[in-house]
């Protein structure tokens, strides 16, 4: 699929970090049951990659990618254990060719930063971190000069705050950890987390 593909899939993509990897499938499970599509995991913990393998045996429909990449090495794992798609916190310019050889959302957190991006081929980005990078406000202001982006923003965002960013043109879908918490993970509230998906499956942007 094709990163543009990917995020007209999504609504609120939820962002995750688990510790255990027999959490993964009840909790790809849970996320879908809600009527979640997207979800990124996150490589901050040593039981992310098989957990990502996890969470695709589980729930094979569920689009599954892998977030906190930040070097070739991070690019080629997370592919290799079956990522759909990658998402970086920044994005160097050895980094922006290594994530072009899958769908991607480079992290940009500038109007210079996403202006690189393009350059180097990407029409959409990960905002991050977007509440204190200036929020929908910023991106607002970016969809002037810079009209053929998008993003997806990630960072500090309530779910009450998500309708000021699907209001804007420039934003398909934004990334939230309060879906699936790290909390909510260890301690297997999985009818939690499923309410929480329906309630972000609920949460939109307008489409034409």
């Amino acid at each position: 699929m094709r990163i543009e593909e990917i995020m007209a899939a999504a609504s609120i993509i939820p962002v995750l970090e688990v510790d255990r990897v027999e959490d993964a499938a009840p909790l790809a499970r849970a996320l879908e049951a809600g009527g979640l599509k997207v979800v990124e995991l996150t490589l901050r913990t040593a039981a992310a990659l098989a957990a990502l393998c996890e969470m695709k045996r589980a729930a094979p429909a569920l689009i599954v990618g892998m977030g906190t990449i930040r070097t070739d090495e991070d690019v080629a794992r997370s592919l290799a254990a079956g990522a759909d798609f990658l998402v970086s916190p920044g994005a160097s310019a050895s980094l922006l060719r290594a994530m072009r050889v899958a769908p991607a959302l480079p992290g940009v957190a500038t109007a210079s930063e996403a202006m690189t991006a393009a350059d180097a081929g990407y029409r959409a980005m990960k905002f991050f971190p977007a509440e204190p990078a200036g929020g929908a406000a910023y991106l607002k202001s970016l969809a002037g000069p810079l009209p053929d982006l998008r993003f997806c923003p990630t960072g500090g965002i309530a779910a009450e705050r998500a309708g000021d960013y699907f209001a804007l043109p420039n934003v398909p879908c934004l990334g939230g950890t309060w879906v699936a918490t790290r909390a909510m993970i260890a301690s297997s509230d999985w009818a939690g987390i499923e309410a929480n998906a329906r309630r972000a499956n609920a949460l939109k942007p307008p489409r034409p």
